[in-house]
């Protein structure tokens, strides 16, 4: 019922940036903060590092101004049924088990606990999604010489079945897949594929670019929408995703990762006039990336010009000169996949099942 223990703790004064890399090497959604003596002090979970960045809060910080002070927890000589209401109610997928001094012995799994009968329910979702698989992927050639690269495999599954199949999870049934090249091979995959899905097709006469064929679905959507690449696997909450849209309001929503990157030479801080202030070593950068996932409300596809190639970028910056609300969602590096590289896709392959199951 237990995993390594070492794990899933972090001491207190340890950065946020670190502790989302722990997140990400454990694959799981919560860490415990304990002090130098391993006795729990707070629960830490993917959701409030979100809400922190989201915040302004520094990727520096300490865990100690982020974690939930009050986490909980069971203790040595628990009762096993007990256990599984306390999960089901908190709707947890680890519980630690402490001693009398609130020392850390063992921490519980979800699957583990339930002998892997059940999982922890998803909120069902009843929404659209667009995927725009209409590039050529020319990143992946030589490739996509011979496939679309919505068809590229993953283990015995194309891309773009292994991306709805993620949806599926939420209940999500409808899908809209725009095309343009080699449209006719996605087409008749899905043909002669078992249909679990209702899939409709936009037809991009020519590119349109990441956002033009919106254009194309006139009045198909009347309701908040997911737009995604063909080419990404984005593992996160999608639930929380656009419960966090409704809330904030917002007109886009983009799905960010946070990025950190590391310029490998020393650089060189100059004072006005020439001289040298000073050199940093191989100094590194925290960024938000665009994943290329959105959760967008019908409106703002009267913003899309027709038959243009228009990117989102493009719609993002209407969107913010007509005033409208665009927000982020940031999700860890390790949740975003671009299989539309080569060496994102080479890593997905090699490890399968941590990354699609």
């Amino acid at each position: 019922m237990t995993k390594n223990i070492k794990g899933f703790m972090v001491l207190l004064g340890t950065s946020v940036r670190l502790a989302m890399k722990r997140l990400s090497e454990i694959g799981e959604k919560e860490l415990f903060v304990v002090d130098k003596e391993g006795r729990l002090v707070g629960a830490l979970s993917d959701g409030d590092i979100r809400k922190w960045l989201l915040h302004g809060g520094s990727i520096d910080a300490p865990v100690d101004h982020v974690c939930n002070m009050d986490p909980k927890f069971v203790e040595h000589g628990y009762d096993l049924e007990d256990v599984k209401r306390l999960i089901l109610k908190l709707k947890v997928e680890s519980l630690p088990v402490v001693d009398k001094n609130r020392k850390i012995e063992r921490v519980l799994i979800w699957d583990a606990v339930f002998g892997n009968k059940i999982g922890i329910e998803k909120t069902r979702l009843d929404l659209p999604v667009v995927i725009m698989a209409g590039g050529k992927g020319t990143r992946l050639d030589p490739f996509t010489r011979i496939l679309p690269k919505p068809l590229i495999p993953i283990g015995d599954k194309p891309i773009i079945e292994l991306i709805m199949e993620k949806f599926g999870e939420y209940g999500i049934k409808q899908f809209i897949i725009s095309l343009n090249h080699k449209a006719r091979m996605v087409k008749s995959y899905f043909e002669e594929a078992k249909q679990v899905y209702k899939i409709n097709y936009v037809i991009e006469e020519t590119p349109l670019g990441t956002a033009g064929a919106l254009k194309l679905l006139g009045k198909k959507i009347k309701r908040t929408f997911i737009v995604t690449n063909c080419d990404i696997i984005i593992n996160c909450d999608y639930a929380e995703l656009v419960e966090f849209h409704a809330k904030s309001q917002n007109d886009i929503t983009i799905v960010v990762s946070c990025r950190n990157f590391v310029i490998p030479y020393g650089v060189c801080d100059i004072e006005p006039g020439g001289a040298l202030k000073g050199i940093r070593e191989k100094p590194g950068y925290d960024v938000l990336v665009n994943t290329g996932m959105y959760v967008v409300e019908p409106k703002l596809m009267r913003l899309i010009p027709a038959n243009k190639a228009f990117n989102f970028t493009d719609l993002i910056t209407k969107a913010q000169n007509h005033k409208m609300k665009v927000g982020v969602f940031p999700i860890s590096e390790a949740s975003w996949l671009d299989i539309g590289q080569w060496e994102e896709y080479q890593k997905v392959v090699k490890n399968l099942n941590q990354f699609v199951t």
